[in-house]
């Protein structure tokens, strides 16, 4: 196990390209706004802890293979460290910090009473069997145990990662340091204390501030042509939210490839479908099969990226045709897209607001546990709209205020609160 300063993260990182590097630039465009906070803003600029951890895994063949894994704590200003854990192949460290400032910016904005972390491990969970993941996860949550805790930094699930994975995790850190606390992770099991509405809640959270944005843009969305970009957790809920909501879903795109129908897919039918792994995307019929980069030329209202970040790009900004991108996945946007779209007068509702329904929900399954009383679902979902529309108007009017994107308004009031709770804590 070894521990990188988070100054040396920020002086090798800072200016690199990608996730963290775009962090940075956005951070950098709210800071004429702050100017009695820019002494503070060094703090958002570097985690407070970053841990890379060696995971070693006996695998069904027997042999030992050795997976590289990350847990990082952004900021502690607001409360403990809250974020999820990603299972991919690329993942990295700058990809993970990046990730953990976002939730920061996130959990402020929405004013949840955390901080922002995030983990991740390099792998590819769908090459591995059951056994081996789990004896992954076991081993992963034992090397960053330390840093992990109901009041200290509390995973959730996240890309490659679900609620099985959260009750391991739960049920390795009990075992280990011998507190049986159901709080130690959120987006668990109902049965092991996880909240009704978890699941669906970041889903739901798209749909929520869509409804809201397509009111301020004066567009209906009966009949509102809508793509999905990633079709896994956040996705697939809103596309069938939307779809229920008399909206078309006209393309998709997953893991497996892109497809088009002009009168709107059967989003029950693609989903179903999308429980077996083996079965593409491409042989559904009644669709057109799309490239990669014919997708985002659909011809739409709105534009869901929900799959990983970076998706949205200088190269193909322009060639989007959606006047509202709802970001469900974290950083799909690049600062040099986010120029293009205002450009171009298309309103991009930022991650930090549009997929704060998962997190949201985590932080109510979290006071559950605390007061071991639960909630129904209705009660869940009411209290979730109430957040979320709450953030979208607080940020909509901001925005108009000052005259900047929805983007920048949301990290002035993220960033804002997290400074002032790190200028009154002192140094």
């Amino acid at each position: 196990m070894s521990v990188t300063t988070s100054s040396e993260l920020s002086y090798l990182s800072i200016n690199q390209a990608g996730p963290w590097g775009n962090f940075v630039q956005q951070l950098e465009r709210v800071k004429p706004h702050l100017p009695d906070l820019e002494p503070w803003f060094a703090s958002l600029e570097r985690p407070e802890r970053s841990l890379i951890v060696d995971v070693p895994v006996r695998m069904d063949n027997g042999n030992t293979v050795h997976f590289e894994a990350y847990r990082v704590l952004h900021n502690t200003a607001r409360g403990p460290g809250k974020g999820g854990v990603r299972y991919h192949p690329s993942v990295n460290l700058p990809e993970v910090m990046a990730l953990a400032a976002w939730m920061s910016v996130k959990n402020a904005t929405l004013n949840l009473p955390f901080g922002g972390a995030k983990g991740g491990v390099r792998v590819d969970p769908h090459m591995l069997s059951h056994g081996e993941l789990e004896r992954l996860t076991r081993r992963y949550t034992q090397e960053i145990a330390p840093m992990i805790g109901p009041d200290t930094d509390i995973p959730a699930p996240d890309v490659g990662t679900n609620q099985q994975v959260m009750a391991w995790m739960a049920d390795s850190y009990g075992r280990q340091t011998g507190l049986a606390v159901n709080g130690v992770v959120t987006g668990k099991p109902v049965e092991l204390g996880g909240s009704l509405g978890r699941q669906e809640a970041t889903g739901r959270g798209v749909f929520t501030v869509g409804q809201l944005a397509l009111a301020q843009l004066k567009m209906r969305l009966p009949g509102a042509r809508v793509a999905v970009q990633g079709l896994g957790n956040v996705g697939s809920v809103a596309a069938r939210l939307f779809s229920q909501a008399g909206a078309k879903v006209v393309a998709v795109q997953d893991r497996s490839g892109a497809i088009f129908s002009e009168g709107g897919l059967d989003i029950d039918a693609l989903l179903e479908r999308k429980k077996n792994a083996r079965q593409s995307l491409a042989d559904l019929a009644g669709t057109q099969t799309l490239t990669t980069e014919a997708f985002w030329e659909v011809d739409c209202d709105i534009l869901i990226p929900a799959a990983l970040e970076g998706q949205l790009t200088e190269h193909n900004a322009s060639r989007v045709k959606a006047r509202l991108i709802l970001e469900g996945a974290n950083g799909p946007t690049t600062p040099q897209a986010d120029d293009i779209f205002q450009e171009r007068g298309v309103l991009v509702v930022p991650d930090v607001l549009a997929n704060a329904g998962g997190v949201t929900v985590s932080y109510f399954e979290w006071v559950q546990n605390k007061a071991s009383y639960y909630w129904s679902e209705q009660e869940v979902n009411e209290r979730l709209g109430q957040h979320m529309a709450q953030a979208f108007a607080a940020v909509w009017q901001l925005a108009h205020e000052k005259g900047v994107s929805l983007r920048t308004a949301a990290y002035l009031i993220g960033c804002s609160r997290i400074l002032r709770a790190s200028e009154l804590r002192g140094l």
